[in-house]
C-alpha cells in the first residue's frame, strides 16, 4: 500500500487523488494538513481521511507517510515540494509546478539528488486520446506539421479567488494556460521561441486572459490561448494543421467529461473517441508505477522546467512580470 499524505485541504483533491486511490486498491489516502486544523479534520471526516496533522511539517515528517500530493497555491508549490524532498517524501505535484522556471530547475536538480519520484499532475498527458493524438501527429498522417493552436477558456467571475492572487503566483496563464502550453510542446516534441502575447488583466500584472504566438524550430507555428473571464467564455480545445490535414481535438484535457477527435486527411474523414475513465486514475497509476517498480512518467521536473520557462517568456512578451514564489 503506497501512503500518501496532502497538504492542504484542496477542492481538486478528491477527483485529483481521493476518488481514484479508492479506484486502484493498493493506495491509500492516509492523511491531511491544512492551516486550518478545525478545516482538516472536517475535510478528513468527509473523505475517510484517517489522520490529520496540525502543520504541513507535521505530516511530511509523518514516517508513515510514503509521498505527498502537493495541490496547494502555484507560489506555494516549490517551497512544499523542496520540503517533502528533504524529509525523504515522492511527490505527486499540482500544476503549474512552480512559480517560475528558476524556481522549476532548482526543484528539478533536487528532486535527481534525491532519487525520488517527482511528477508534474498534467494528468491528461496519460490519458489513451493524448497518447492517440501524439501517434497521428508524430505517425506522419497530417503530413509535415504546419500549426498547432490550443484552447483552455472557462468562466471564473468570482474574483477573490486565488487564482487571481497575484501574492499566490496567479494569473490566467498560470492556472488555465499552462495546460495549453504543456500540450502543444508536448505535441511538438520541442521547444518554442515566444514571438509575440498579448494579454487582458483583471488588476496590475494578473491576467484574466492571454494570447500568444509561438514559433519551433522546425519552421511551424502555434497559438496558445486562455482565459479565466473574457469573450471566450468556453473553449477547451486543440487543433493541428499539417500539409496533408488536419486533426481537432474537442476537451483533450478532461476527456472523461465529453471529447472528440477528428482526423481529415487523405480525403477523408474520421472521429474517434476514447475511454471515460478519469484521466487522473491513469495519472496515479503512472505515480504508483513510478514509485513501485520505476517506471519513468510523462511529466518529470525537467519537462516542468522548460513549461515554466514558456510561460516566463509569455509574461514577458506580453509586458508583465513572470510570477514569484510566495513567502
Amino acid at each position: 500500500m503506497l501512503r500518501i499524505g496532502v497538504l492542504g485541504a484542496a477542492r481538486i483533491a478528491p477527483a485529483a487523488l481521493i476518488n481514484p486511490a479508492k479506484q486502484l486498491g493498493d493506495v491509500e489516502v492516509a492523511a491531511v494538513a491544512a492551516r486550518d486544523t478545525g478545516k482538516a479534520k472536517q475535510y478528513a471526516a468527509k473523505h475517510g481521511i484517517p489522520k490529520v496533522h496540525e502543520a504541513y511539517q507535521d505530516l511530511l515528517d509523518d514516517p508513515e507517510i510514503d509521498a505527498v500530493y502537493n495541490p496547494l497555491p502555484n507560489g506555494l508549490h516549490g517551497r512544499w515540494t523542496l520540503a517533502a524532498l528533504a524529509a525523504g517524501k515522492h511527490v505527486l505535484c499540482e500544476k503549474p509546478f512552480t512559480a517560475n522556471a528558476v524556481e522549476a530547475k532548482t526543484v528539478a536538480d533536487a528532486a535527481e539528488q534525491s532519487g525520488l519520484v517527482v511528477m508534474e499532475a498534467f494528468h491528461y498527458r496519460y490519458h489513451p486520446m493524448f497518447r492517440r493524438a501524439l501517434e497521428v501527429v508524430r505517425g506522419g498522417e497530417l503530413g509535415d506539421v504546419e500549426r498547432i493552436e490550443a484552447a483552455m477558456c472557462f468562466p471564473l467571475p468570482r474574483f477573490s479567488d486565488i487564482r487571481y492572487n497575484l501574492g499566490l503566483a496567479g494569473g490566467a496563464l498560470m492556472d488555465a494556460g499552462c495546460y495549453p502550453v504543456h500540450l502543444v510542446r508536448s505535441l511538438a516534441g520541442s521547444e518554442p521561441k515566444v514571438l509575440s502575447a498579448r494579454a487582458k488583466l483583471h488588476k496590475p500584472n494578473v491576467d484574466r486572459a492571454m494570447t500568444a504566438e509561438l514559433r519551433f524550430d522546425e519552421g511551424y507555428t502555434a497559438e496558445i490561448t486562455c482565459s479565466l473571464w473574457s469573450s471566450d467564455v468556453l473553449r477547451i480545445s486543440a487543433t493541428v494543421y499539417g500539409s496533408n490535414g488536419m486533426m481537432s481535438l474537442t476537451n483533450p484535457y478532461m476527456p472523461q467529461m465529453f471529447h472528440r477527435m477528428t482526423v481529415v486527411a487523405s480525403g477523408g474523414k474520421r472521429v474517434e473517441r476514447f475511454t471515460k475513465r478519469p484521466t487522473y486514475e491513469f495519472q496515479l497509476e503512472a505515480f504508483v508505477n513510478a514509485v513501485r517498480k520505476g517506471e519513468p512518467t510523462l511529466t518529470p521536473p525537467r519537462d516542468a522546467v522548460d513549461t515554466m520557462a514558456v510561460i516566463d517568456a509569455i509574461y514577458t512578451a506580453a509586458g508583465l512580470e513572470p510570477r514569484v514564489p510566495t513567502g
